[in-house]
Order: C-alpha cells, then structure tokens, then sequence
C-alpha cells in the first residue's frame, strides 16, 4: 500500500518573514514534495510574501500549486464574533 505523505504546515505570524521562509526551506529538505504555508488577518500579507522571497531567492523551481481562501469566526474578549479571513497557499518543487 502507497502511504500519502502529510505536507509539512507553516503557520504565518507576527515574526520576521525570513523566520518563516527559513522553515519553508527546511520542509522541503526534509524530503516533502510540497509546503503549506497559512496564514489569517493582518499576516496574509506577510504569507505571500514568505512565499515570494523563497521562490525568488532560494527555490527557483518552486510553483504555487493551489491557493485556498476562506473566513473564520472567532469569539473576541467581548463576545463579539469577528470574521477573519484565511489563505493556504500550497507550495511544491517542479
């Protein structure tokens, strides 16, 4: 039987984007075929950007397989329910 392998998962916060693209690098020298890079709110943007930096800088055979976007709810301190959006970008070397 063909076991499936688990895409290694990075999730996308507040720190430095050169943390994230750092561990990027290291799924992929782990032997995975692909990455899944996630991020919601504010750090969407800095998602993106971890994937650009290791795709032109590092990983030049590196494509954009899939891109998912979605919304969460989250309850806030104040009872409030917020939506937030969501991005999964999969990664894979060609």
């Amino acid at each position: 039987m063909a076991e499936k392998q688990i895409a290694p998962t990075v999730l996308v916060g507040k720190k430095p984007a050169m943390s994230y693209v750092l561990a990027v690098l290291t799924g992929f020298q782990g032997g995975s075929k692909e990455v899944i890079v996630k991020a919601r709110g504010r750090a969407i943007s800095r998602a993106v950007d971890v994937v650009q930096i290791a795709k032109n800088r590092f990983l030049s055979n590196l494509q954009v397989k899939d891109i998912r976007l979605g919304t969460e709810q989250i309850t806030d301190e104040q009872n409030r329910t917020l939506n937030v959006s969501t991005i999964e970008i999969v990664i894979g070397q060609s």
